[in-house]
């Protein structure tokens, strides 16, 4: 069963407090601010975030509270292989879940799916691990994309750029399937 916003907020302070961190009026904002979301999110997307809640939140603010807030457990560094760290508000309330990800725009989908979470637990004991911690990721190209080559969502996310790469790594990848 998932937590609660509060209980997440209640954790995080007692974890704050324990650490000797002072909970400022700043990071008790930007605490307010990763919890009540549930997309994922760089530094940056949480710096802009804050600062239409509060001008005067800095980016070293920003920069100190999430590793905090991922120490804490409450919130998850994920790295998808862009080159960029996003973070995961929903690992607190929900931290079975998996990610979907579009090769094309970024988007990204979380499921879950017990099977799936028994299957790796069974894998990783058959090859004599204890599991920790697990993380599956997919990554696809969107229906969108497989039918017409571009995402609806494409301009919503990554540069350009990269979505001509990957759109272009797809349509190779494609090519070489076909011979």
């Amino acid at each position: 069963m998932g937590k609660s916003t509060n209980e997440v907020r209640g954790r995080v302070s007692d974890f704050l407090a324990a650490k000797g961190v002072r909970l400022t009026a700043q990071r008790s904002c930007l605490i307010d601010i990763v919890f009540s979301t549930t997309r994922h999110f760089t530094a940056d997307e949480l710096l802009d975030m804050a600062r239409r809640k509060d001008p005067e939140i800095s980016r070293a603010t920003v920069y100190r509270t999430l590793p905090l807030l991922v120490e804490s457990g409450m919130l998850k560094e994920m790295d998808f292989g862009e080159g960029r760290k996003l973070y995961d508000p929903n690992y607190a309330t929900n931290p079975h879940h998996n990610h979907l990800i579009c090769t094309d725009c970024g988007r990204i989908v979380e499921f879950e799916d017990a099977v799936m979470e028994r299957r790796v637990d069974d894998i990783a004991t058959s090859l004599g691990y204890i599991p920790i911690n697990k993380s599956v990721q997919i990554k696809g190209a969107c229906r969108t994309l497989r039918d017409s080559g571009t995402c609806a969502n494409k301009n919503n996310s990554q540069s350009s750029k990269t979505n001509r790469a990957n759109t272009a790594s797809l349509k190779a990848a494609k090519r070489r399937t076909l011979k």
